[in-house]
């Protein structure tokens, strides 16, 4: 799993430190929103407004999957989020070396 996600959950969610893999951080981060759910949601909706999880696309996916955990929806939402900004930080440091010292002043 990636570093940088994986750093992330844990500072954010208080993750247990070593995660191998996506569907195991989707567990543990699904337990950890579902007792937001039920005891402070509104630190959930400020998490989520902060880490930027578009607001229809989690209403559209909670409306039509009515019997799933609201938490693992959540979670892989999360983590969706998370894995778009990282890919875009690199991309953006890859197109930031393409350029000579000068050319980036």
């Amino acid at each position: 799993m990636d570093q940088e996600l994986q750093y992330y959950l844990q500072q954010t969610f208080h993750l247990p430190g070593k995660i191998n893999n996506i569907p195991e951080a989707e567990n543990f981060l699904a337990e950890e929103i579902n007792e937001l759910i039920k005891n402070d949601f509104n630190h959930l909706v400020q998490i989520l407004y902060r880490i930027d999880v578009n607001e229809a696309r989690l209403k559209q996916v909670l409306n039509s999957n009515p019997n799933e955990d609201a938490g693992k929806i959540i979670a892989a939402l999360i983590i969706e989020r998370q894995l778009q900004k990282i890919k875009s930080r690199q991309e953006f440091t890859q197109k930031d070396d393409d350029y000579s010292d000068e050319e980036k002043w």
